[in-house]
């Protein structure tokens, strides 16, 4: 049987790594047990998307049109104020990208919720995992890195000279142009800080140390709660393991009414950025209004973990088939 007729592809380093990555498949899910956190698994197929004008969902034909997911977040909350407790699921998800060094359009996501946690204990338990999981590969020297708490604020400071909250797209062009950067016209400011994070910022982040960003701009709040304590933030924090964006987590949103709002807001924006509007979600609407707890949650890309975990370069190279060979 041809597994491939691509004359790149190496079996015998791509057996390695699928060997490599059925073993942090277990013990992820070891992880979990011995946590006391429930595996369920939820609908690939839903009636209702991601309005996040940031994702693109996969949307069926024929006459009953569904989503494949972007994410297994909104039935996990519905879980979680069901009363089930915590949960995590590790499986499939699927978003429109193009393919790349470190995207397919089919990954693999591992997501967890913790009833009664804050945002930083759900941080510190992905480090946990990333430590438990390369003892099981011969990578225990990551354990050694520097582990860096850092405020988007204060990161952005720290590499731009610029705030993030105040400076002008002006300053923004200026700081693109001195780093040679051919930026896309007509950026909004939200657009830009992007762009700076994953063009400047992101690639200066240290190769072998583990950098967590928090506190991020409350317009980039998605689905987390605001800073009580400063709102210009959200409890929002992604990890970096060396210069891979490896997870993004929140202090979950438990109000209904301003899921709504937001939910609402973001559709708005796919209708200025001439993207289709996305059915809400009234399930997780209704749930969350009968009481979603108190909890943070976070979502892994398992496949990048693995990347970094097996010194995989290529995406490809660390799945069975990526999209070109599906």
């Amino acid at each position: 049987m041809t597994l491939n007729s691509n004359l790149n592809w190496k079996p015998s380093a791509i057996l390695t790594n699928l060997q490599h990555r059925a073993r942090l498949l277990t013990a992820t899910r070891k992880f979990f047990k011995q946590r006391g956190v429930l595996e369920v698994e939820t609908p690939i197929l839903s009636h209702s998307g991601n309005p996040d004008p940031n994702i693109q969902s996969f949307i069926t034909a024929g006459k009953n049109e569904m989503y494949l997911r972007t994410s297994p977040e909104f039935p996990l909350k519905r879980l979680l104020a069901a009363g089930y407790g915590d949960c995590y699921e590790l499986g499939k998800v699927f978003r429109q990208e193009e393919s790349g060094q470190f995207h397919n359009p089919e990954f693999t996501m591992l997501e967890w919720y913790r009833e009664n946690y804050s945002w930083q204990e759900v941080a510190a338990e992905v480090v946990d995992l990333i430590y438990f999981l390369a003892s099981k590969v011969k990578q225990q020297h990551i354990r050694q890195w520097p582990l860096n708490w850092v405020s988007y604020q204060e990161l952005f400071n720290n590499v731009t000279g610029l705030d993030p909250f105040s400076a002008s797209p002006t300053e923004f062009a200026v700081l693109a142009k001195k780093h040679q950067l051919h930026s896309p016209e007509h950026l909004q400011h939200d657009e830009w800080l992007d762009f700076i994070m994953s063009m400047i910022i992101q690639p200066g982040l240290p190769r072998d140390g583990i950098t967590i960003v928090h506190d991020f701009p409350a317009s980039q709040a998605a689905l987390a709660m605001l800073n009580p304590k400063n709102r210009e933030t959200a409890l929002r924090f992604e990890i970096y393991l060396g210069q891979q964006e490896l997870a993004n987590g929140y202090q979950e949103l438990t109000n209904a009414a301003e899921l709504e709002q937001r939910f609402l807001g973001d559709n708005q924006k796919r209708k200025k950025q001439n993207l289709p509007a996305v059915s809400l979600d009234q399930h997780l609407i209704t749930a969350q209004k009968q009481g979603l707890p108190e909890c943070a949650g976070v979502a892994l890309g398992f496949d990048r973990l693995v990347m970094t975990l097996t010194d995989c370069q290529q995406i490809a190279n660390c799945i069975s088939f990526d999209s070109s060979r599906a």
